[in-house]
């Protein structure tokens, strides 16, 4: 794995990056998009640090907790998972969605996402499982093509198409047999959701699971959607429009209460 470093040199507004302070950084998000230890000599080559640098800055993230050695082998610390907690807790939107995400678990008896547009992704913020019953694991912070996901159509649907094209990859993943993989497709899916108020996905991520997603209201366009994920299984006429329903009931409360 090869992650582009900033040039410290580069400039914007006027104001210089600090290069220590830029390479510490790239090194904690290396450490984050690695997802396993990693040696000295991966971060040397992989980040084209020069290795006494490399190690002086891994020494000093491991003094301040930030990252943890064993065997050699460099991973994150309780440091950067205190860090990621607190951007949750301190998320004014988390905060602001958290009862009507808890009255939708709650209400429906169907696990309950969060997630922030990034680009073409969708990034998992929080997760409220399905009472009751056996659900896969979302860990906050996984992300997913936003093509794929209900939650990134819901927050696709509310930019103009330009926008959306512009952040696109060329070539549309496919993670299922079911993923949507061409624009013009997505195209007119996100026509309909912007009509109806809602997403949909149908095991275009996950087999067996179909998702409902609505965003939450903010201006000029919304970040953050809030999705409902139910096992096929369980799918009856009956269900689906409740779930329909109480979203869009949803919808409208957090559309009353912007900030």
């Amino acid at each position: 794995m090869v992650l582009p470093t900033p040039d410290p040199e580069s400039s914007d507004g006027g104001v210089r990056t600090v290069k220590s302070a830029d390479r510490a950084l790239a090194v904690l998000e290396y450490l984050i998009e690695s997802r396993e230890p990693r040696t000295l000599r991966d971060v040397t080559r992989d980040l084209a640090i020069p290795r006494a640098s490399a190690y002086a800055l891994l020494l000093t993230l491991q003094r301040r907790g930030w990252v943890d050695v064993d065997d050699s082998r460099f991973t994150l610390g309780l440091r950067s998972l205190q860090a990621a907690v607190a951007a949750i807790d301190l998320d004014p939107t988390v905060r602001r969605t958290e009862s009507i995400r808890h009255e939708l678990n709650a209400e429906l008896g169907e696990t309950i996402h969060l997630g922030r547009l990034d680009g073409a992704e969708i990034v998992y913020v929080q997760t409220l499982t399905a009472p009751n019953r056996m659900s896969a694991l979302t860990r906050p912070g996984r992300r997913l093509p936003a093509h794929a996901s209900a939650l990134g159509k819901a927050l696709f649907a509310a930019r103009p198409w330009r926008l959306v094209s512009e952040v696109l990859p060329k070539k549309l993943e496919m993670i299922t047999p079911h993923t949507v993989t061409t624009r013009t497709e997505l195209k007119k899916q996100l026509e309909t959701t912007a009509k109806v108020g809602y997403s949909t996905e149908i095991e275009e991520n996950t087999l067996g699971i179909m998702c409902y997603a609505i965003a939450v209201p903010a201006d000029p366009y919304p970040s953050y959607a809030i999705s409902c994920s139910v096992p096929l299984t369980n799918l009856d006429e009956e269900h689906r429009a409740t779930v329909r329903n109480r979203l869009l009931q949803a919808a409208n409360q957090l559309a009353s209460n912007r900030y």
